[in-house]
This record gives structure tokens, C-alpha cells and sequence, in this order.
């Protein structure tokens, strides 16, 4: 078989328009590693966008793994999986920290732009680098030790009380223990971790900063998290939080520190402790979407999953003002209950004015898991607490 010259040129002008189109946001071929709520909301927000998404997990049936154009079942956590997922497309962003940083340095030499860049997951997913990133750069922080196994945390047991973080691999809680008393030694980690000293905390707020490739900002008001005491679960938090202009001059100060050090485009949770004589520390950063963002959704006129979009398309950054103040409540999993899920009260929470429900599609409940947030719209904060409690009583995922 022949093929023209005329037809080569063409062939060859059509890649080019194709590849000049992507470049202009027509339809670009987008991956997120990770499928969980986070990458189901992104992609509940990908589809006002020109985006061809992708997405790689593990479980075929999680989350987000009916709402992208291409599953790919695969381990985030493997260099083999991650590079062939991602060598053929024009962006990656991730849902989780926990992913194979290796490969995304090999598909960043090779033209394929991650969000954030390998460099700042590789410090961020290590609480120990974490911790040193903000002593390098002057970034208030609890004060800190590190220890490599059970008989180092042994022989530092007059830094307690502190709190022991796990170096690798915690998540929602997991990985963390606070330890009061010489008698709680045994409860901490025998791997590299951080020996943070307990603050004595007033309020935890987080504040979720945007940064785009002209190393423009934009940040959201800060909300105030309250946490499950015995999941160490984030239970649900309220925007805006209630602080003095001066504290929340400094932790958007601080906040910035954070974000402009890692030198990468993205969106960075950044979450705090504010004591009482007005001191604010930072605890962790979460280099993606997060939980204490959900209610942008509603609450706010660009989501931080819009933002997110916006930022690797090159748009321009999005609205971060208030529409409500909100109150957003995790539904978790009961206590008691492992199995396929039911929920109960749910008609309930529908009839209440400006609550906004978001199930993440979730078939097993277990204790502490999330299973969905609820998003409460409203003026008055004491109406803002008296829903969240009701919804609390009232929404539960049982089986």
C-alpha cells in the first residue's frame, strides 16, 4: 500500500494542531493516581472542563472508579504501574501522598507536568523531611525529635507528653499516638518517626492555599476543625473560623511560607495550632485537595477541586470568596458495624434548608470510616452547630 506525500504532511499537520490544542486546554489527557472520595469530587468537577480524566487504583470498585473516561487497575505505590499509566498524558495530580514518587520524577524529565511536583511529595509524605522543611525554612512548628525504632523513643522519654507520628505510611489518624505518660511508651512506633512536643492547643484551623505557574496565589478563609477525640478523625469544621485579625494575619503569612519554599504549582492544605497567647504552629501540610475543603463546594464560589482544574489548565485562579458561612460534618462509619452499608436518617437531612449531602459511593461501612460530608448553609453559627449535631444524630452508615 501507497501513501501520498500529501497524505504524510496532513497526517503530520494534524498531530501538531492536536498537540497545539492540548496546549490551549482542548481536551487534555489528564491522569489522578488515587480513587478514592477525593478523586471522585475531582472528577464531579473535571466534566465542566475540556479534560479527558484518567484514574488508577487498585480496587475496581472504589470511589471515583465509574465517573472517568479510562480506569486503569494498577498500584499507585509501583514504579512500573505509575510510568505506564502516565507517559501518555499531559498532566498527573494525586489524591493521596502515598504514591511511587520515582516514576513521576522520570514522566516530569519526559515533558509530563505533575501537580505538585515530585519534589515537594518526596518532602511532604515523610513527616520527618516535613518537620525538617519547616525548621530549614523558619516556619513555627511544635518543637521536635526524631527517633528510629522503640529503644530511641525509649531513651527520649523526657520529651514527653508528645505526640509520635509515624515517618511513612499514616493516614485519617492512623500512624499517630499521642503519649502523656512514661507507661504510654509502648503504644509508639518502632520505625523512623517524629516525637512532636504537645501543644497546648486553643483551635485547629486549616487554610488551603492555591499557586499557579506565575507563582500566583489565591487562599480561602480559614476554617476551624474539631476531631474526633478517639478516631483522631476529622468530625467536622466551620467557615469561617472565629479568630482575631491579627492571628489570621499571621496564618495566612504563614501559610504562604509554606506554599512559595516548595517552588511547585498546586493546592496545599495547610493545617494549624493556634494556642492561647495568639502563637500559631504548623502541624502538617497535605500537598492536594482535602478534607477540610469539602464545603468550597457549596459554600464557596470556586470549589477547591475547581481550583484545582483551573491551575493545571492554566486558567485563571478561581473565586475564594464565601457565597454562606457553612458548617461541613463527616459522616463516618458506626461504631459496631463492618459490612455492606445502609444509611439511616437520610431523608431527614434532606428535608433540612441549604444542607447539601455527598455520599462517596463507598459498598462496606466499618468503624471511623468515611463514609460521605454534609454541607450546611447558613448565616446564624449557632444554626450552623445546631444542624451539624442533628445531622450527626440522625445520618448514620450502618449495615
Amino acid at each position: 500500500m501507497t501513501v501520498s506525500l500529501s497524505v504524510l504532511i496532513f497526517a503530520v499537520q494534524k498531530f501538531h494542531l492536536t498537540l497545539r490544542l492540548a496546549e490551549r486546554g482542548f481536551m487534555q489527557k489528564i491522569g489522578i493516581l488515587g480513587g478514592g472520595q477525593l478523586g471522585r469530587m475531582l472528577l464531579q468537577a473535571a466534566a465542566n472542563y475540556p479534560i479527558e480524566p484518567w484514574l488508577m487504583e487498585n480496587d475496581a470498585e472504589c470511589p471515583a472508579a465509574h465517573l472517568c473516561y479510562h480506569f486503569v487497575k494498577g498500584d499507585i505505590k509501583d514504579f512500573d504501574a505509575v510510568y505506564s499509566f502516565g507517559k501518555n498524558l499531559n498532566a498527573i495530580t494525586i489524591e493521596i501522598e502515598n504514591v511511587n514518587v520515582e516514576a513521576l520524577e522520570k514522566l516530569e524529565t519526559e515533558g509530563v507536568r505533575i501537580y505538585p511536583k515530585p519534589s515537594v511529595l518526596k518532602t511532604v509524605k515523610n513527616k520527618i523531611l516535613q518537620k525538617q522543611y519547616y525548621q530549614r525554612y523558619e516556619i513555627p512548628t511544635a518543637e521536635f525529635v526524631i527517633t528510629k525504632n522503640l529503644q530511641e523513643l525509649d531513651s527520649r522519654k523526657n520529651f514527653l507528653p508528645a505526640v509520635h507520628k509515624l515517618g511513612e505510611g499514616g493516614y485519617d489518624g492512623r500512624g499517630v499516638q499521642v503519649l502523656e505518660t512514661i507507661e504510654d511508651v509502648g503504644k509508639g512506633f518502632d520505625k523512623p518517626s517524629v516525637l512532636e512536643k504537645l501543644v497546648n492547643i486553643h483551635k485547629e484551623i486549616a487554610l488551603i492555599v492555591a499557586i499557579n505557574e506565575k507563582k500566583e496565589t489565591a487562599i480561602y478563609p480559614p476554617v476551624e476543625m474539631l476531631f474526633d477525640p478517639d478516631l483522631n478523625v476529622l468530625d467536622y469544621q466551620l467557615c469561617p473560623a472565629d479568630l482575631d485579625e491579627k492571628i489570621l494575619w499571621k496564618l495566612e503569612a504563614i501559610a504562604l511560607t509554606v506554599v512559595r519554599h516548595f517552588d511547585s504549582p498546586g493546592i496545599f492544605a495547610i493545617e494549624m495550632f493556634t494556642d492561647k497567647k495568639g502563637d500559631v504552629f504548623v502541624n502538617e501540610t497535605a500537598p492536594r485537595v482535602h478534607n477540610s475543603g469539602h464545603h468550597t463546594i457549596e459554600a464557596h464560589y470556586s470549589s477547591q477541586f475547581d481550583m484545582l482544574w483551573r491551575l493545571i489548565l492554566g486558567y485563571p485562579l478561581g473565586n475564594t470568596d464565601i457565597i454562606l458561612p457553612s458548617i461541613m460534618i463527616n459522616i463516618l462509619g458506626a461504631e459496631g458495624y463492618n459490612g455492606e452499608v445502609k444509611y439511616e436518617g437520610l431523608d431527614e437531612v434532606l428535608q433540612m434548608e441549604n444542607a447539601f449531602v455527598h455520599l462517596y459511593g463507598k459498598k462496606q461501612t466499618k468503624p471511623g470510616r468515611k463514609m460521605g460530608h454534609v454541607t450546611v448553609l447558613n448565616r446564624e453559627k449557632q444554626d450552623l452547630l445546631y444542624k451539624s449535631k442533628k445531622i450527626k444524630r440522625a445520618l448514620i452508615a450502618k449495615c
